[in-house]
């Protein structure tokens, strides 16, 4: 996606050779009419995927997944939770993902009211780098007895080899922005 690429180097910053920072208008302040348009292009990447559901992780896929709903005909938009509230105590799948930005392990949560057998969902997310979250989140789905119907990421650090990962294990993976590199303060692209 053209625009995102051109987005990415005027709005945003790196902060050493591995760290995208696009938090202008994607993951702290949401530009929300480029949202509206990555809603749209997921879905131009997905044309005749059929979606039940999308699932992402709390918080900064909810925007993404929402903006895309609209295009796919307003499925419901399920977001894993990284820590449990009190009220979700049984009844729910789980599985481990790493953040490499954080540095931390959370135990992605989703109440299996939500995920249903036969269902077709894609997962959404801001980021794609070694492919955690992806696979966790693919993992959840395939618990609940359901399909993933792919996997889209906005940006995707293809240094890092999350895509390969889950090409490997069989998943459509479709990014908006490859970033290749960062060196010297600039992003190269695919």
């Amino acid at each position: 996606m053209e625009a995102l690429k051109k987005k990415i180097v005027e709005e945003g910053s790196v902060i050493g050779t591995e760290i995208v920072k696009v938090d202008t208008f994607l993951n702290h302040q949401i530009d929300a009419e480029f949202l509206d348009k990555i809603g749209e292009e997921f879905r131009n990447r997905f044309a005749g995927v059929e979606v039940d559901k999308i699932l992402t992780v709390e918080a900064s896929g909810i925007a993404i997944a929402c903006a895309a709903a609209k295009y796919f005909d307003y499925p419901p938009v399920v977001f894993a939770k990284k820590a449990a509230p009190s009220t979700m105590n049984e009844g729910f799948y789980e599985a481990e993902a790493r953040s490499f930005t954080k540095g931390t392990v959370s135990k992605l949560k989703v109440d299996s009211k939500f995920i249903c057998p036969g269902e077709k969902i894609l997962i959404l997310d801001d980021f794609l780098a070694s492919g955690e979250a992806s696979v966790a989140l693919a993992q959840i789905v395939e618990m609940g007895g359901a399909e993933v119907a792919g996997i889209g990421a906005v940006i995707e650090k293809g240094y890092q080899g999350g895509s390969d990962r889950l090409r490997e294990k069989g998943y459509r993976v479709e990014s908006l922005a490859v970033v290749r590199k960062i060196e010297d303060g600039k992003v190269t692209f695919d």
